[in-house]
């Protein structure tokens, strides 16, 4: 008869154990497919993802509750045996929490809602802070005073602050950078500081990368890249004005030189390689007079910014060609200097000297 009292004392609550968690599985199973049929497919598969294997832990933990609860066990070993299932749940929800919010940052950055790299440091942060918090929780459970830890925490933060000042002005400017995104890798930029200008082909969180075209790479501090003007020639498209100006003597018809210049630009168009065709060609005179001449500007619009270089070599040669063989001569600078002499000398000798 002892026997079967033992034998039953310790059965009794294994079957409470498998019955209660056989239902709340068949529970689980409902809620799971309600919540498929209620939420969209995206975050369905988020959702359903995150829960999956966890929601099992927490079946088999609401078992573990019940059977020790219809257990004839010491009270003490009763409370540190819910102790440890509540730590368990706590952590699981937090793992939980913390990977649903990751898969939702990894979305987000997919449809391009955040860069690649904030979504990185992103996913990484909230991971972080969801465990931390868990972790704290977690030992307030247990009976640990948190207090005394959350103060040493503050201070050793706000000393490893002050030492990592500039690496952190770095890093946040560095977040700044990639979620204004006034630079793209593959731009081609301007700073103010320093007169830096090239290709970004990195923005890290400490530093920007900025290939230069000779091919040398200038590594800039991202709290410099911040503070400085940034020109960007890629925004708001690729395209980029060229504006090439010349002097005409001013004897010379305005309307004859605007309407070889437009010709001579449209004409360049489809034969200067690098040269648009949207926006078309403009040619203006520019307000006064010059000291040599008539001063035009040619504006024509080139593919990227690097195509300028050719497009100017090809578009002067062919306006200073055209210019000549219509008889107009771009004019040079010609200064007088009048030479005069002691009294009692010849006349006054005046001298002609060209220069450019």
């Amino acid at each position: 008869m002892l026997n079967w009292l033992l034998e039953w004392q310790f059965l009794w609550p294994g079957m409470v154990h498998i019955a209660t968690t056989l239902v709340a599985l068949s529970v689980r199973a409902v809620l799971l497919r309600l919540l498929s049929r209620w939420l969209g497919r995206e975050s369905r598969s988020l959702l359903l993802a995150a829960v999956r294997v966890p929601s099992i832990l927490w079946c088999l933990v609401l078992g573990f509750f019940v059977a020790i609860e219809v257990a004839e066990l010491p009270q003490r070993l009763i409370d540190q045996l819910n102790l440890a299932l509540l730590a368990a749940t706590i952590f699981s929800v937090t793992v939980t929490l913390a990977n649903l919010v990751s898969s939702l940052i990894t979305r987000a950055g997919e449809r391009g809602a955040l860069h690649g790299q904030i979504t990185g440091l992103a996913r990484t942060s909230a991971r972080v802070t969801i465990l931390a918090v868990g972790l704290l929780i977690i030992l307030s459970a247990l009976g640990v005073h948190i207090t005394p830890l959350l103060t040493a925490l503050g201070v050793g933060g706000l000393a490893v602050a002050l030492a990592l000042q500039d690496t952190l002005s770095n890093l946040f400017a560095g977040v700044h950078l990639l979620a204004d995104k006034p630079i793209r890798v593959g731009d081609y930029v301007k700073f103010s500081e320093g007169g830096v200008e090239g290709f970004v082909i990195d923005v890290g969180w400490r530093s920007t990368r900025v290939r230069t075209l000779l091919s040398n790479v200038i590594i800039l501090p991202n709290q410099t890249v911040a503070r400085s003007t940034i020109t960007n020639y890629h925004l708001p498209d690729e395209r980029v004005g060229l504006p090439i100006k010349l002097t005409v003597p001013l004897g010379v018809s305005p309307e004859r030189v605007r309407s070889l210049l437009f010709e001579e630009a449209n004409t360049a168009v489809a034969a200067v390689p690098g040269i648009v065709a949207e926006p078309p060609p403009a040619v203006w005179l520019m307000p006064g007079f010059g000291e040599y001449g008539l001063e035009f500007t040619v504006i024509v619009w080139v593919a990227k910014f690097v195509d300028q270089y050719e497009v100017q070599t090809q578009l002067r040669a062919r306006i200073a060609d055209r210019l000549h063989s219509e008889g107009i001569e771009i004019p040079v600078p010609v200064r007088t200097i009048r030479v005069e002499q002691a009294v009692g000398s010849p006349a006054d000798v005046g001298q002609r000297v060209t220069g450019g």
